[in-house]
């Protein structure tokens, strides 16, 4: 049986509120709390945060919180409710940084080859403008327009940072149903990740902000470890 910590079932609190809250926001409020990319007319500093307890549907939020509630007790136990909270938030925040700088990648290939008339008109919300080139203009229209939400950057760290102190667990998976430990668990997720998000394969998902939560949290906990602090 799972043992709650205090800030793990505070924050499956907080995202379930919040998670049923903005179902009965109208889009136009609903997308203030989204992460939208910096260029965008629609982006604000705070969505940084926010997005973090925001989820694109049931089963989105439903493995989010199912994975917080399994690995993260561990190491609030170990460090303590503000270390645990701090790591949390800090791989969230890498997570966000992550899929931006991708974004931003995408942003300078479509804007290179695009007139300055057409990438103000995308910037400030259109949708319909006219260009012979479509594919750099849905490109942008992609990038300024479609935010991320989700938990899932913040989690991808804290799994990374049970791997790495408690790297000998064994781990049941539900597809297939076998045993494997963490040390191996983690590196075939981040691999798997990494081929999708490369390859464009599964669209909608934002492989490289789980990357980004990851490696965030490996390097957290390398430098704790270095200095005796994990």
């Amino acid at each position: 049986m799972i043992r709650l910590t205090d800030v793990v079932k505070q924050l499956v609190i907080i995202n379930v509120i919040v998670f049923v809250g903005t179902m009965f926001l109208p889009d136009n409020l609903r997308t203030l709390f989204t992460l939208y990319f910096p260029m965008s007319s629609e982006f604000q500093p705070i969505q940084l945060i926010t997005h973090m307890f925001m989820h694109g549907g049931p089963m989105h939020i439903f493995f989010n919180m199912f994975v917080l509630i399994t690995f993260g007790p561990p190491l609030e136990t170990r460090w303590g409710a503000k270390k645990f909270l701090l790591f949390y938030l800090a791989c969230g925040a890498g997570s966000a940084l992550a899929h931006m700088g991708v974004q931003y990648y995408e942003y300078t290939q479509a804007v290179a080859q695009l007139t300055p008339e057409v990438v103000e008109e995308i910037l400030n919300g259109s949708r319909s403008v006219m260009t012979n080139n479509t594919v750099a203009a849905q490109s942008l229209m992609s990038v300024v327009g479609i935010p991320v939400v989700g938990a899932s950057g913040a989690i991808y760290g804290v799994v990374a940072g049970f791997a790495m102190l408690f790297p000998n667990t064994q781990l049941m998976l539900l597809f297939p149903p076998i045993p494997i430990k963490a040390k191996f668990l983690v590196p075939i997720l981040i691999v798997i990740d990494l081929l999708l998000g490369v390859s464009s394969v599964q669209t909608g998902v934002a492989h490289f902000a789980h990357l980004g939560g990851a490696l965030v949290g490996f390097l957290l906990v390398l430098y704790w470890k270095n200095t005796n602090q994990a």
